[in-house]
């Protein structure tokens, strides 16, 4: 189970380890579920680290929008494991979309200082 909190501006704050291959980063991601990437970083973040660039993607705003992505590779820490994914290049805070919460449970206790717990699901045959 994956724990982080709400905070003053009531966003789902979860703290994830970013990893490359000899540096790591604690990075607090607002959790964003109209974002259907894994994460996006900073590019002082992406510097930092120095990531491995995979290429770009195009995606659509919010707004309708599309906007293109620098993508890198990295390493976080999901659920006790290390777990590669794509990082979305971003100048935003950084972001937890659904394709890294994809098979799990999502709660989170909407009020300043609540819960958030991130568990799991049940394989399904």
């Amino acid at each position: 189970m994956m724990y982080g909190s709400v905070n003053q501006s009531c966003e789902a704050i979860l703290p994830v380890v970013v990893k490359n291959d000899t540096k790591t980063q604690l990075v607090d991601a607002v959790i964003d579920t109209g974002f259907s990437g894994f994460l996006t970083l900073p590019s002082s973040t992406i510097t930092a680290l120095n990531l491995t660039w995979k290429g770009r993607d195009v995606a659509t705003l919010g707004d309708g929008t599309s906007c293109i992505f620098e993508v890198y590779i990295a390493a976080v820490i999901w659920d006790g494991q290390y777990r590669t994914i794509d990082i979305n290049e971003s100048e935003t805070v950084p972001l937890v979309g659904m394709r890294l919460l994809r098979g799990y449970d999502l709660h989170i206790q909407t009020v300043e200082g609540g819960f958030v717990t991130i568990d799991a699901l049940p394989i399904m045959v």
